[in-house]
């Protein structure tokens, strides 16, 4: 416990540099969906668009979601349990559970069109680009302003 106290703010900002990562993929992933599911089945294009969008989810999302994550933990330990009284926080777990499902879901239509399988027109596609960004903005001001 003295560790994570002693170095909290090192926590803090490698958990925050995790959480950009994992937003620039959560916001470029679907972007990249928007203009695959314009690209014809087996083209030269969707070949491209499958290997930008697997070493995007792969390299980038997977590692920086699975640090914010660890990280976040850290300095929810390092907080003590008292943060588990907060209703800000009970709202910020319910969203980071939410973002996560997003993560899932956009590595499932990965899948989908890995496997020349999607279903979804391009609009789908560009609604889906905002959630994440609404839900981000969600937490940031509950993480900031600790409303209630």
């Amino acid at each position: 416990m003295d560790f994570l106290i002693d170095h909290y703010l090192w926590i803090k900002a490698l958990h925050i540099i995790a959480v950009i990562a994992w937003m620039a993929g959560l916001l470029y992933l679907p972007r990249l969906f928007v203009y695959h599911a314009a690209a014809e089945p087996g083209s030269a294009m969707s070949e491209t668009f499958k290997v930008m969008e697997r070493r995007l989810l792969r390299a980038i999302m997977n590692p920086a979601m699975i640090a914010a994550f660890v990280f976040g933990i850290l300095l929810m330990i390092a907080s003590g349990p008292g943060i588990w009284q907060d209703g800000w926080w009970h709202a910020k777990v319910l969203l980071i559970i939410i973002m996560a499902a997003l993560h899932m879901a956009f590595a499932r239509w990965r899948r989908l069109f890995a496997e020349d399988r999607n279903t979804h027109p391009a609009r789908f596609y560009r609604f889906m680009n905002e959630a994440p960004t609404l839900v981000m903005i969600a937490i940031v001001l509950l993480a900031v302003a600790k409303p209630f």
